[in-house]
This record gives structure tokens, sequence and C-alpha cells, in this order.
């Protein structure tokens, strides 16, 4: 079976591996830019949409796609990935104490069977101090991340909690993913079994 992954995200690579799952990448040539009047739910599912029709139309038949786009919203507001340290440290300000919501948009396709969702997650950060957020934008952890944080790396320290899928703020919903992959008969866990 030809799964292809669009994303050149190591963290959603990563995912897909840890799920058994062979696949090739291939990237998506499509324009991202996040000034779409939509809430952040459907901005990121449109996004993904876009992305697996951009590689499905390389891709041979029979293959199935896999695209995600993933943006942080703060009081409905998307907060994209800073542009220099001191957009980090502001994001990050503005993120401390309060809980915000991470958003992936989920595609798979196979052929002309297209599916879309997407997921919702709430996480909650800590109260930070200015020297934290200091510290923290100095690892350059923050600097591709939306959000400017990655909850997989020294971020987590950050979060005092989340509700719903952490795979989901890594970038990847895994259980969505699955289940989705199942509907197209890939059933994952046979797949890992015959390892």
């Amino acid at each position: 079976m030809d799964i292809i992954l669009a994303s050149q995200s190591p963290r959603r690579r990563e995912l897909l591996e840890r799920m058994g799952l062979p696949f090739r990448i291939i990237t998506p040539d499509i324009d991202e830019h996040m000034e779409r009047e939509l809430p952040p739910g459907e901005l990121v599912a449109a996004i993904s949409a876009e992305k697996a029709g951009a590689v499905a139309a390389q891709a041979g038949p029979g293959a199935v796609v896999i695209a995600a786009d993933t943006v942080v919203a703060l009081d409905g507001a998307v907060l994209g990935k800073p542009a220099d340290e001191s957009d980090a440290a502001r994001m990050l300000s503005a993120l401390s104490g309060r809980t915000h919501q991470v958003f992936t948009g989920l595609t798979v396709a196979c052929g002309a069977d297209v599916r879309t969702v997407s997921e919702e997650t709430a996480v909650t950060f800590r109260p930070l101090t200015a020297e934290e957020i200091a510290a923290y934008v100095r690892t350059g952890e923050p600097m591709d991340k939306a959000g400017a944080y990655g909850i997989q790396g020294y971020g987590a320290l950050l979060v005092e909690g989340i509700r719903g899928d952490y795979y989901n703020v890594m970038g990847l919903p895994v259980c969505r993913l699955g289940g989705l992959l199942r509907e197209l008969g890939v059933d994952c866990l046979a797949l890992a079994g015959q390892k």
C-alpha cells in the first residue's frame, strides 16, 4: 500500500512511524497564509484538504494521502509561528496562565474518497514569569512552532494540563487518523501486528 504523508513536519513523521505505517513523503506546494476569514477549525480543515489535493494530484492511483495543518488559537485569534524572538515572547506572555485551543485539520484521501475533519484540544499554561519566558525563547524551540511552543519538548514545562488528544497538540491527532484510515480499509493495528 502506498501511503503518503503530505508534510515535512518531523513531528508528524515521528507519529506515523510510531503507528508502524510504511509511508513516503511528498511536500505539498500550496499557499498556507493564514489571512483567510474562517474560524480556526474550519481554516485548518481547508488547508489540510488543499495539501492533500495537491499531493494526490502527483500520487499514483490507489495512494492514500495524509495531510494535516495545525494552529493555536487564543480567544478565537490564530497564533502562527513567531516571526522572531520578541514575537515568541509576546505569544508566550499572552498564553501564560490561560487556556487556549489547538486545532488540527486532518485530511485522508484515496482517489475520489476524501475525508476531512478538525480536531480541537484545550491546553492550559501555568502562569509564567518573564524570566521563564526569556529562558524558553533562548532554547530556540519556539521559533518554528505555532503558538511558540512544543508540548513534546521543553514546552512541556509550561503546560499545566490538556483536555483532548495530546498528539493533536503535536500536530497529528493519531486516534482520529487511525479511525479515518480504518474507514478506508487501512487497519493500523493489523499492520503493526505483521511486523
